[in-house]
């Protein structure tokens, strides 16, 4: 595939301040304030399959490992400043955690040439599902194929991410580089035409354009373009393409059913709890459906989990209340409601669930957490109990049955759920240490 790039001069650590401040002044850059720290994990660090993409162009091309790992820790702790993105680069202000002053720490990214971005609009044009789906936010899969077939690679590729930073670190790239990349995965979660503004357009410039060329099309199919329809028997003979994802949950709230409900409810029905069974209902069928579609039927439901899932709806109810009553567990219904919370049915049997893990994830997961903590004052004792990790007094990890780490905190005499699970074990101690 031929792919159009195109880079700026090689830059020395000298020009590294005029290089971001020449990138600031640009009127197509953005300015994102600054992440703070704590920012709650999941599965993966970004949120997006896109923001996932961008992670692992950088850590292909990553030398050490350990400057991976720091920049992580920095990201996390909101030691990057504010975040400029303009064509060709990403800037911002880096701090270690001992300095005042912060390193200036750009990461750069080549840019389309004008042949490129021509190609690549004309193909997205001709798409109003491309258009639609910039405009909500979203960076569809077959985006990427539309701009693959036009010789245009937008996300990034092993050796196209180009770190600088002025500290007097060699790494490639050093921990505020890496630092700077994680968290700009977080600005491509929330919106992908931050990457296209990285690869040389801003949003304005390329909406209109898009509009511009979408408005000629019919134009150019009146004057006999080829490319206006497609013969029938090709159509006829063309692979029928998959069907979509079935549509995300409604927005509005359950409890927006019970005015209407208790307009029309007989006598002795609650309509608070009425609310909430139809809208637990609606939920219910529509995993059957997809279960069904799979061909996999959801097992039968244990009484106590149905009543944590139905109560953690509306957990300040008086259904709610009733559930917990009628369960003989109301003591560990709040308890329960917030493991619902953070990971289903998964996180209620973190809470619950008391057995031995393989001997090798005990020895590699208690190695991870005491390595943890290097370098950073006096490390807390870590304790261990069949699939419970006791970090400190007030800190504890467990290994659950789905094979993540769920963060937990003392509150009173009792374990409180205190984020949602992670696939690592230092991932999870973060959430623990974020306050």
């Amino acid at each position: 595939m031929d792919v159009d790039f195109e880079y700026d001069d090689e830059l020395d650590d000298g020009e590294l301040d005029d290089d971001a401040d020449a990138a600031e002044d640009d009127h197509r850059a953005r300015t994102f304030t600054a992440f703070g720290p704590g920012r709650r994990i999941g599965r993966k660090f970004a949120d997006t399959w896109w923001g996932n993409a961008w992670i692992e162009a950088m850590e292909r091309s990553a030398l050490d490992p350990e400057q991976l790992q720091r920049g992580r820790r920095y990201a996390f702790a909101g030691q990057v400043g504010p975040i400029t993105v303009s064509p060709g680069r990403i800037s911002a202000p880096v701090h270690d955690g001992d300095q005042y002053t912060p390193h200036r720490t750009v990461v750069r990214i080549g840019t389309l040439t004008d042949g490129a971005w021509d190609r690549l609009l004309d193909r997205v044009a001709a798409k109003a599902g491309h258009i639609a789906a910039l405009l909500d936010r979203e960076m569809p899969h077959d985006l990427i194929d539309t701009a693959d077939d036009a010789g245009v690679r937008l996300l990034p590729g092993y050796g196209d991410l180009e770190p600088l930073c002025d500290c007097p670190s060699w790494d490639h790239p050093c921990r505020h580089a890496a630092a700077l990349s994680y968290q700009a995965s977080w600005l491509l979660d929330r919106d992908p035409f931050v990457l296209l503004l990285m690869r040389g357009r801003a949003e304005p410039e390329l909406i209109e354009e898009l509009r511009r060329r979408n408005a000629r099309r019919p134009v150019d199919a009146g004057a006999g373009d080829e490319r206006a329809g497609t013969p029938a028997d090709e159509a006829y003979a063309a692979v029928p393409a998959p069907l979509p994802e079935p549509p995300g949950p409604v927005p509005a709230e359950p409890m927006a059913l019970a005015p209407l409900l208790a307009a029309h409810q007989a006598a002795g029905v609650d309509a608070e709890a009425l609310g909430m069974l139809a809208a637990d209902a609606a939920l219910r069928a529509r995993e059957l459906l997809t279960a069904s579609r799979a061909q996999e039927l959801p097992a039968a439901q244990d009484p106590w989990p149905d009543a944590v899932r139905l109560a953690s709806r509306r957990p300040r109810s008086r259904a709610a209340k009733r559930l917990g009553e009628a369960s003989g567990r109301a003591a560990e219904l709040p308890r329960a409601i917030r493991a619902w919370e953070y990971a289903g049915a998964a996180g209620l049997d973190a809470l619950e669930a008391v057995f031995s893990p393989p001997k090798e994830v005990t020895t590699r997961a208690t190695e991870a957490l005491r390595a943890a903590w290097a370098g950073d004052g006096a490390a807390p004792e870590v304790k261990v109990w069949r699939n419970r990790w006791t970090v400190g007094r007030d800190g504890q990890l467990r290994y659950g049955r789905d094979g993540r780490w769920y963060p937990f905190r003392r509150r009173s005499a009792a374990w409180w759920p205190a984020g949602p699970p992670s696939p690592d074990p230092v991932d999870a101690l973060l959430e623990l240490r974020r306050d």
